[in-house]
């Protein structure tokens, strides 16, 4: 174990803010990804159903239509895909991106509970899921490294603004 840990440490995966980094180019390439998908009407329609039973986001179909959903959505994702991209070089910028980021993955994780037919009952029901409740469940991590990102976004802004020792609030 000694040995692996020596070697670990000596790759650089303990450098500075490299989980930081990390995480921040994941989710750009995330939004940049789903967002490209949502430009599509067979995307939407493909999501339809998790969408209409959506707490939060069950009323954009009715009130957008197929099209104004999928332009809705494509555009949010991109928008906050693009904000943490700039979050590389702007703390604030960032965290408008990682705002934006956690409110859609509360809005998408909090579908969860209604999807339909997302217990699997040959399974027994719930807590076994199916997989279209399964594919949501990626949306819980998604939001945590939101929450993430907009901590380190927020304490880089004050220390941008205020000097380095507010880090530590």
């Amino acid at each position: 174990m000694d040995l692996l840990l020596r070697l670990l440490s000596k790759s650089g995966i303990l450098k500075k803010d490299l989980d930081y980094h990390l995480l921040r180019g994941s989710m750009v390439v995330i939004f940049a990804w789903f967002g490209y998908g949502k430009w599509f009407e067979s995307e939407i329609r493909g999501l339809a159903p998790l969408i209409t039973h959506g707490p939060l986001i069950f009323w954009t179909i009715p009130v957008l239509g197929i099209h104004g959903t999928s332009i809705l959505l494509g555009t949010s994702e991109w928008t906050f895909g693009l904000l943490l991209l700039l979050g590389f070089w702007s703390p604030s910028l960032g965290v408008l991106g990682a705002l934006g980021s956690a409110a859609t993955f509360v809005a998408t994780f909090t579908i969860l509970p209604f999807v339909p037919n997302g217990w699997d009952q040959a399974a027994g029901g719930f807590p076994a899921m199916a997989m279209n409740a399964a594919f949501l469940l990626k949306d819980l991590v998604l939001l945590v490294v939101s929450i993430y990102l907009l901590r380190q976004d927020v304490i880089r802004s004050l220390e941008a603004r205020h000097g380095s020792g507010l880090a530590a609030v």
